[in-house]
């Protein structure tokens, strides 16, 4: 049987696409309709959403990520109600829940967090400081026959070592050191994740910040087109890449129909 060497630039090239993927997969939220088999049940209700008085999503799965510490969630009263603390020390990890939203019913999402201070090293559009304090997280379903190369690739491997393929898109809404509210980041690792900034730097610190965010509007300024469903939401605080420690609270959030 013939044996074919594999050159070391392509075993390197191997190394750091199969490290994107586990990177890549530390932010994702899965395009799937049943809970997790590693979900956890005792994080409480800490989200609702509205669709014709259709029953609110009360349940969040806690998403250990590959290789990581996680980042500490729990419930706490705050300020007269209960709210999540997130508590990130060179760690990692998100609450989820999955959902389905079709683009028709797609309307605004209401959400607030405190953060007390910022990650001085972070940078979200550089790869080994892509930190943040406070992460809303979108996912979405589309067609993936559009996705170039190397993200086919990445949703290949990603359903292959997971069972849950690459969303289509995934939007976060981000707290960014420098950057201005508006600003758009393309993740360095694939631009099917994308950040839009809704908040900088530190005039906002230790107080509640709310925001009333229009999804379809800020998908199609992040993506320049219009979204597909909307698959699940996530909370993320994370300073595993700056080996940091940082602390957060989100309020509840919530979903709500076009009227």
């Amino acid at each position: 049987m013939e044996l074919k060497l594999v050159s070391k630039s392509a075993r390197a090239k191997g190394r750091r696409l199969v490290h994107a993927v586990l990177v890549v997969l530390l932010i994702q939220i899965a395009a799937c309709t049943s809970v997790p088999r590693t979900a956890s049940t005792d994080s409480g209700p800490i989200a609702s959403a509205t669709r014709d008085a259709a029953p609110p999503f009360e349940q969040w799965q806690h998403y250990p990520l590959p290789g990581k510490e996680a980042t500490d969630f729990s419930l706490v009263q705050l300020d007269g109600r209960k709210v999540v603390a997130a508590s990130a020390n060179a760690s990692a990890s998100m609450l989820r829940q999955v959902l389905r939203r079709e683009p028709a019913d797609l309307g605004k999402i209401n959400f607030s967090w405190m953060v007390p201070q910022l990650i001085e090293q972070a940078d979200m559009g550089v790869r080994q400081t892509d930190d943040s304090p406070v992460r809303v997280v979108l996912a979405f379903d589309g067609d993936r026959s559009k996705f170039s190369m190397k993200n086919a690739m990445l949703s290949e491997l990603s359903l292959t070592i997971t069972g849950e393929p690459l969303p289509y898109a995934t939007l976060m809404y981000v707290w960014c050191n420098t950057r201005p509210p508006g600003t758009v980041i393309i993740n360095p690792r694939t631009d099917r994740i994308r950040k839009l900034v809704v908040e900088s730097g530190a005039k906002g610190l230790s107080r509640w910040l709310n925001y009333d965010r229009n999804i379809r509007a800020d998908f199609e300024k992040a993506f320049g087109e219009p979204p597909g469903a909307l698959v699940g939401i996530g909370i993320m605080t994370d300073t595993d890449n700056t080996k940091t420690q940082t602390r957060a609270w989100y309020g509840p959030l919530n979903l709500t129909a076009v009227q």
